[in-house]
C-alpha cells in the first residue's frame, strides 16, 4: 500500500499538469518542474536518508517516512501558490525517498531467504500497480479537480501508516559500522548493478515517456480509452513480470534471470516500431514488453541484498535513484531523439540503452565466472 502510494504520487502529476497550471496561474512548462524537482528530490535523497535511518528499527523508519509523505501531499493538495506547491513537493519527495527502500528492507530481513525474491516483487509490485491502476484513477479523479487527487494519495499513506503500525513487527537490521554498511560502494559489481539499472530504466522509459504519441495511429479513429487499455495492457504485464521475476530468483541464479530480463526488453523495444500502428497487436506488445520492465527492478533489487544483507538500506535508496535518474534521462534521451527520428522509431535508440545494460551485466558474468574458475593443474597445462 506504501508503494502504490508513493507509484501514484511520482506519476500521476504529470497528466494533472494543464489543470495544476491553470489553477497556480503558470505555465504549463512551469508546472511540470513540480513533477522534475519531485524526481531529482527523490534520486538525491533515497541513499541519504536511507542511510540516516538505517540504525532505526524498520517500523518506525517506515511510520516516519510515511508521516512525512501523508503531510507533503496535504500541503500540496491546500498550495494557494506555485511556490508553496513547489516547496511541498520536495517535503513529499523527502518522505517517498525512503518508503521502497525501508519496506524492502523490512521484507527481507522478516521472510526466510528462499522466499526473499517473492517478498521484493510483492513490495515492488506496488509501484507497478501505481503504473497499471493508480495513474488511471488518479487521472480520473483529478478530472474533477486535481487537488482531490492529492488529497487521495494522503488517503493511500494514512491506511498504509495504520497497517503497518498495527502488523509489521519490530524489525531491526544487524548492527555493523557506518563503513562496513558503505563498505559494498567500493565494489565494482554494486556499480555495475547500479549502472546496468539506470541504462535498462532509461531505454524502458525514452519509450514509455513518449507512448502516446507513438501508437497515435493505432489510437487516433478508435474509442477514446485506446491509449487506457495500452497502458493498462504495459501494466499489467508489468506486475506479472514483477512476480514471475521473484519467483524464479528464489530458484534459479539472479544473473542470469537479469541478462535474459535485459535481453528480452532489448529485443521489444527494437520491434516496436513494427507495433504501434495496430491497436491489438500495440496491446499485446505493450504486455509483453512491460513484463520485461517489471522483471529487470526486481532482479537487480535481488541481487543488491544477496550481496551485501546488512546494507541493504543504502542499496536500496541507491537503486531507487538510479530507477529515477533513469527515468528522467530517458525523458530527456526520448525529446531529444525527436530532432533527428520520428516518434514511432524511438525504440530503436532505447533498444541500444537496454542493450549496454544488457551487455554490461554479461560482462560482469564473465569476469564471475573467470575469478571464481579454478586453474589447472600445471601438469595439465
Amino acid at each position: 500500500m506504501a508503494t502504490f502510494a508513493v507509484g501514484t504520487d511520482a506519476f500521476v502529476i504529470a497528466g494533472l499538469l494543464p489543470a495544476i497550471a491553470t489553477d497556480l496561474g503558470v505555465s504549463i512548462p512551469a508546472a511540470g518542474q513540480l513533477v522534475t524537482v519531485f524526481a531529482l528530490t527523490l534520486a538525491i535523497a533515497a541513499p541519504v536518508l536511507s542511510w540516516l535511518l538505517s540504525p532505526l528499527d524498520r517500523r518506525k523508519a517506515l511510520q516516519l517516512a510515511l508521516v512525512v509523505f501523508v503531510v507533503g501531499n496535504i500541503v500540496t493538495a491546500l498550495s494557494p501558490t506555485y511556490l508553496l506547491a513547489l516547496l511541498a513537493r520536495i517535503l513529499t519527495a523527502l518522505g517517498a525517498a525512503t518508503i521502497t527502500a525501508t519496506a524492502s528492507s523490512a521484507a527481507v530481513a522478516i521472510t526466510p531467504a528462499e522466499r526473499r525474491g517473492r517478498a521484493m516483487a510483492v513490495v515492488i509490485g506496488g509501484l507497478t500497480l501505481s503504473t497499471a491502476l493508480g495513474m488511471p484513477l488518479g487521472n480520473l479523479i483529478g478530472s474533477v479537480d486535481w487537488r482531490l487527487t492529492l488529497w487521495a494519495v494522503a488517503a493511500l499513506g494514512v491506511v498504509a501508516a495504520v497497517g503497518i503500525s498495527a502488523s509489521l513487527p519490530k524489525v531491526m537490521l544487524p548492527t555493523t559500522s557506518l563503513a562496513a554498511r558503505l563498505a559494498p560502494l567500493r565494489q565494482p559489481k554494486v556499480l555495475t548493478i547500479l549502472m546496468a539499472t539506470l541504462l535498462v530504466m532509461a531505454g524502458h522509459y525514452t519509450v514509455y515517456t513518449y507512448i502516446g504519441a507513438m501508437t497515435a495511429d493505432a489510437t487516433t479513429g478508435s474509442f477514446p480509452q485506446a491509449l487506457t487499455m495500452i497502458l493498462f495492457a504495459w501494466g499489467v504485464g508489468v506486475f506479472a513480470g514483477n512476480f514471475f521475476a521473484g519467483y524464479l530468483v528464489d530458484k534459479r541464479p539472479a544473473l542470469g534471470v537479469a541478462v535474459t530480463a535485459f535481453a528480452g526488453g532489448t529485443v521489444l523495444l527494437a520491434i516496436s516500431p513494427l507495433t504501434v500502428s495496430h491497436l491489438v497487436i500495440a496491446a499485446v506488445w505493450a504486455t509483453i514488453w512491460g513484463a520485461t520492465d517489471g522483471m529487470a527492478s526486481v532482479v537487480q533489487q535481488h541481487r543488491l541484498v544477496t550481496f551485501a544483507p546488512a546494507s541493504a538500506p543504502v542499496l536500496f535508496g541507491l537503486n531507487s535513484s538510479a530507477i529515477y535518474v533513469g527515468v528522467a534521462v530517458g525523458g530527456v534521451f526520448g525529446g531529444l531523439a525527436q530532432d533527428w527520428l520520428s516518434v514511432t522509431l524511438l525504440g530503436v535508440p532505447a533498444a541500444v540503452l537496454a542493450l549496454l545494460a544488457t551487455t554490461v551485466t554479461f560482462a560482469e558474468g564473465r569476469a564471475i565466472r573467470a575469478t571464481t574458475s579454478p586453474r589447472a593443474p600445471e601438469y595439465a597445462q
